[in-house]
């Protein structure tokens, strides 16, 4: 038996010769579990999918990826936007980097109540935390689609019964310079459609709606306007991202809106 260890040698940490630095590089796709924090729970644990990068200067090789997956599991799977923006700086400083990017993407629960009925249900909305960090400034976004229901004004106007209606998916990108919950930006792209969705409607609610996106029309540009009014009111939210992708009824494509803010 040998009584030294023989040495390993760093291959990631050896020369480049070609001087080309990478943008960025890491792992993708890297499930995690995870407990997010909730605005009328507490918390709620869910699964998220990661994505992690750093640049990779032009005089080394490579990076070293089992880092990322080490920052991760040194979490205890409990994340919250504060924590989760703490891991930017601390993934550069493990990974030797300028700058670094994180993307955490999960789904995310709200219990709703049926608007006549008060039946309870849960609605699941897509979820992304944005993490940027270059030198010692870091920047977090969130990112949620919300499905919500719009109704055509056109339609509505020129017929002699009903309207068309379709479910459209409602996407924020919010740069927040103040903590906001989930939920809070939720409230505004739900309060600016035709009509919000539930898990489970009785009889007596589905009339509601129904009628409720009758007498609240609105196009894919007046969708993302109205979001964008309110989100540029919002002093919590340093600049953001509206999109609206109405999923037409009576078409075979989709209906398509963004604004970004100045």
């Amino acid at each position: 038996m040998l009584d030294y260890v023989k040495p390993i040698a760093d291959v990631q940490g050896s020369a480049d010769h070609r001087n080309i630095a990478i943008n960025k590089v890491g792992i993708k796709n890297i499930r995690h579990p995870v407990r997010v924090r909730d605005r009328s729970e507490g918390e709620q644990h869910t699964v998220a999918c990661f994505n992690m990068y750093v640049n990779l200067p032009k005089h080394f090789k490579g990076t070293h990826m089992s880092r990322f997956v080490e920052i991760l599991n040194q979490h205890e799977r409990e994340l919250s936007v504060k924590s989760f923006k703490q891991m930017l700086p601390e993934m550069t400083s493990r990974l030797g980097a300028d700058s670094g990017h994180i993307e955490m993407r999960f789904p995310y629960f709200v219990n709703k109540r049926a608007p006549v009925t008060g039946v309870a249900s849960l609605l699941d909305y897509d979820v992304t935390f944005i993490g940027e960090v270059h030198g010692s400034t870091a920047g977090l976004s969130i990112k949620v689609t919300v499905p919500v229901t719009s109704l055509c004004p056109c339609s509505k106007k020129i017929s002699d019964y009903g309207a068309h209606n379709q479910r459209s998916h409602v996407t924020v990108t919010a740069t927040i310079g103040e903590f906001i919950w989930v939920e809070d930006l939720i409230d505004i792209i739900e309060s600016e459609a035709s009509s919000e969705l539930y898990g489970l409607l009785k009889r007596p609610d589905e009339k509601y709606v129904t009628e409720q996106a009758y007498d609240n029309p609105k196009f894919v540009e007046d969708m993302v306007r109205d979001v964008a009014a309110r989100l540029r009111d919002e002093p919590r939210i340093l600049d953001y991202c509206v999109e609206s992708e109405n999923f037409e009824s009576i078409h075979n494509h989709s209906a398509y809106a963004l604004i970004r803010s100045d």
